[in-house]
């Protein structure tokens, strides 16, 4: 458990299988929120109970490598996010789980590296054309999910910003810890 100095708590929610790769997709959010001085505490989903939630003011679901989709098959371990009132933001796997609790389907699509993006309106900070790094298998199909608005498609029409139309629930395909931290910064201190 890692906690920062001030300000509300945020839970951080890890969905990797392989304890290593808290490194690469974990620890550079946890990075962000202590530079903040931000208040945190780390959970893996599987360790997560619904009475907990009501602690925390704010969620950031972290993503996982290439290879790990373990978390794929404990949708009901999301369930919660339905109801959950106050802000969650999904990192890749994070936005697949949003997807997916919201009857969404995943669909294959892999994509490494960088890319730029347009934001057409404002997203948590990002506006206008943006680089940001991808690292992924899949991505949710939102043809079932008319609740959320699209903030920026990738030239091949794959959904890489959502946020709910009515809910401060936010979903992201790309990976912001490594070239967009302002994004997690403007979620954790909005």
């Amino acid at each position: 458990m890692e906690e920062g100095v001030v300000g509300k708590m945020i839970l951080v929610i890890t969905t990797n299988k392989e304890k290593l790769h808290y490194f690469e997709f974990v620890r550079p959010v946890e990075d962000i929120l202590k530079l903040k001085s931000l208040n945190f505490c780390r959970v893996h989903f599987k360790n997560l109970k619904k009475y907990d939630l009501k602690n925390f003011d704010k969620v950031i679901i972290c993503g996982t490598s290439l290879r790990d989709n373990d978390f794929l098959l404990y949708i009901k371990n999301f369930e919660w996010i339905k109801d959950f009132d106050k802000p969650v933001l999904g990192i890749c796997a994070g936005m697949h789980m949003i997807g997916k609790v919201f009857n969404g389907s995943l669909k294959k699509k892999t994509e490494i590296g960088l890319r730029k993006l347009d934001f057409k309106e404002n997203f948590l900070g990002l506006f206008g054309e943006k680089e940001v790094y991808e690292l992924h298998n899949y991505y949710i199909n939102l043809d079932s999910l008319k609740d959320f608005n699209v903030f920026s498609f990738s030239f091949d029409k794959v959904p890489q910003a959502i946020k709910h139309k009515k809910r401060n629930i936010y979903g992201v395909l790309f990976h912001p810890e490594v070239r967009n931290r302002e994004l997690i910064e403007n979620f954790a201190l909005s």
